[in-house]
């Protein structure tokens, strides 16, 4: 269905819907993919969001590394039952049938504010707003978790910890990946699964990104389509997720303050204490979890489900995951850690032949000096996306043997080849108390980190704690 097209069927529908003769204006593409949409018009003078599915798109395919969505029948009948718990979520103004030809899916009123973390965090205008996001975010998550189970739409599924974690495992296995922090993380968390008691209705992607901001805080609490049942400490670590925190990595709630704070706040709010080993084991799973969501998104690319340079890219995040769960299980370790003498060899050389890094520098800069001034739109993304795909590049073709050879000479000392080593961490037969293993994942994370992401915010922290200066 082309634009026009869609703007005559979604006129004729407001037009029934709310029974006057106004004109659709301002039609415009908010997001999407292969299947989900998101429109935003105004139908004279109603600002107006369209959640849409185009006809012959299933609503509700199962994935294989996260709990199936929810339709979108069922999110509009959510969305109107967190309403009437407080919690602050759009009005949903109508459902589409299938007769009105436009698709599945429902208009809900358009809230007014930013979701863009980089635009709200340290920014002196949302300054008040984000002095207020530890209360509202508490608040939000307590009402939601409040709702009685018993009025929720039934595609509204119970999922487990330990079923959650199989789904991970397995989408990881499929990849083939060898990842030896990884493979520690699922074997803890398998030896600590939290038993759920009473389970609660979760938002289960509740963040930075997914909150409407404005100028007082919270304006509207977006994107349900994963609710499930579960364990409350899954949506509250969620928002603690390093990946979530949008650069500012001390302040481990969303970027905007410290988790003492917010649990602090949830407990006030919700009545309740806080379990602080529950809420850890959920924020170790949720950051692998990202680990996971990484990998399979730069498979995405290899597959040509998604084939875009920037799926290549995100692909290569999966190393920060490395940095996020090694400085977690740091405290969780029964020994110290020693300081590991790091250093990065040149990026490029003084002297000799031209080597390939000075080629790709050379790119790099020709794309920055020459390419990016003459673009704008999304052409100017590309070439940023193009310009990091290079950096990682350079700096793989200056240090990938280096590193290569340090890892290899690590491996040998401590008797194993990384497959061996991924499967004794996994079976629990070796462990990170071991000072030699510890230092190879550190180093290691350290070591790909530093090609792949040198300006995450975590390998900051992660060089401060563990390095020689």
């Amino acid at each position: 269905m082309g634009d026009e097209d869609l703007k005559d069927k979604l006129s004729s529908f407001c037009k029934k819907r709310f029974g006057n003769n106004a004109k659709i204006t301002n039609l415009q593409r908010l997001s999407g993919g292969a299947s989900m949409e998101s429109w935003a018009f105004a139908f004279g003078d109603i600002d107006i969001v369209l959640r849409r599915l185009p006809d012959g798109i299933a609503d509700s395919e199962a994935d294989a590394a996260t709990v199936s969505a929810i339709s979108l029948d069922a999110q509009a009948d959510l969305i109107e039952l967190a309403r009437e718990a407080n919690v602050t979520a759009p009005e949903v103004l109508a459902k589409l049938k299938p007769e009105d030809g436009i698709g599945q899916g429902f208009l809900m009123a358009r809230a007014v504010g930013e979701t863009l973390p980089h635009k709200i965090l340290g920014n002196p205008e949302f300054e008040t707003a984000v002095s207020r996001l530890t209360e509202q975010c508490a608040a939000e998550l307590s009402a939601i978790h409040a709702i009685d189970i018993a009025t929720l739409p039934n595609e509204i599924q119970l999922v487990s910890a330990a079923g959650l974690l199989a789904l991970q495992e397995q989408a990881y296995r499929d990849l083939k990946v060898e990842i030896p922090a990884y493979d520690y993380a699922f074997h803890w968390l398998e030896q600590n699964i939290p038993q759920l008691e009473d389970p609660k209705l979760l938002h289960a992607d509740f963040r930075m990104g997914n909150l409407m901001i404005d100028r007082n805080g919270i304006s509207a609490v977006l994107d349900w389509e994963l609710a499930h049942l579960g364990d409350p400490m899954e949506d509250l670590s969620y928002l603690c997720t390093p990946s979530w925190r949008f650069g500012h990595y001390e302040k481990e709630a969303g970027g905007f303050d410290t988790a003492e704070n917010l649990i602090s706040a949830y407990e006030k709010t919700s009545e309740t204490t806080v379990d602080r080993e529950r809420f850890n084991w959920w924020l170790i799973y949720n950051t692998l979890w990202w680990g996971v969501a990484c990998l399979r998104m730069g498979h995405s690319y290899r597959d040509g489900s998604v084939h875009v340079l920037e799926r290549t890219i995100i692909g290569r995040r999966a190393s920060e995951v490395e940095i996020d769960l090694l400085l977690q299980f740091e405290n969780i370790r029964k020994n110290d850690s020693t300081t590991l003498s790091w250093k990065q060899p040149a990026l490029l050389p003084d002297d000799g032949e031209v080597e390939y890094a000075e080629i790709l520098n050379a790119l790099i800069e020709w794309n920055k000096e020459k390419v990016m001034p003459e673009t704008n739109g999304h052409a100017l993304f590309e070439a940023r996306v193009a310009n990091n795909a290079l950096g990682i590049a350079q700096r793989y073709a200056a240090w990938g043997l280096t590193y290569f050879e340090r890892s290899t000479e690590r491996l040998a000392n401590i008797g194993v080849s990384t497959s061996q080593l991924c499967a004794a961490l996994r079976s629990g037969d070796r462990n990170i108390d071991d000072p030699a293993i510890w230092d190879h994942l550190r180093l290691t994370a350290l070591e790909r980190l530093s090609v792949d992401q040198p300006k995450y915010a975590g390998l900051r922290i992660a060089l401060n704690s563990w390095s020689t200066k």
